[in-house]
């Protein structure tokens, strides 16, 4: 079992930067790919970002390459998403998810999930 819990969330003005963490407790976080998605009212959860067990390996959806960077350190067994030039669109819960499926990108392949953290973007 790995538990996972997110904070960092809150209410930003367009342009603005937050950083998500998620701290996870349990079993080997490192044997783990971490991944952020997001899920704005009435749309379906989307992938935003996986970093591999390793951090060797990075994959974005298209809507936030150069603005948010994945990362994590594995002796805090903490992940994180570093968010800015943050737009209105940007607006969702953010979830942080744990797989044993090498940069999976689908939900589906995510054994574990935190409670997400919201963010708010105002234009």
């Amino acid at each position: 079992q790995v538990r996972l819990v997110e904070s960092g969330g809150g209410l930003v003005q367009a342009g603005g930067s937050l950083r998500l963490s998620c701290a996870a407790s349990g079993r080997i976080f490192s044997s783990y790919a971490m991944g952020w998605f997001r899920q704005a009212p009435g749309k379906e959860r989307e992938f935003v970002a996986v970093i591999s067990w390793t951090g060797g390996r990075i994959r974005y959806v298209d809507s936030v390459k150069g603005r948010f960077t994945i990362s994590r350190d594995n002796a805090k067994n903490t992940v994180y998403l570093q968010m800015s030039s943050l737009k209105p669109e940007d607006t969702a819960v953010y979830y942080c998810a744990a797989t044993l499926h090498y940069t999976a990108t689908y939900s589906a392949q995510y054994d574990y999930w935190g409670q997400g953290t919201q963010v708010t973007v105002s234009s």
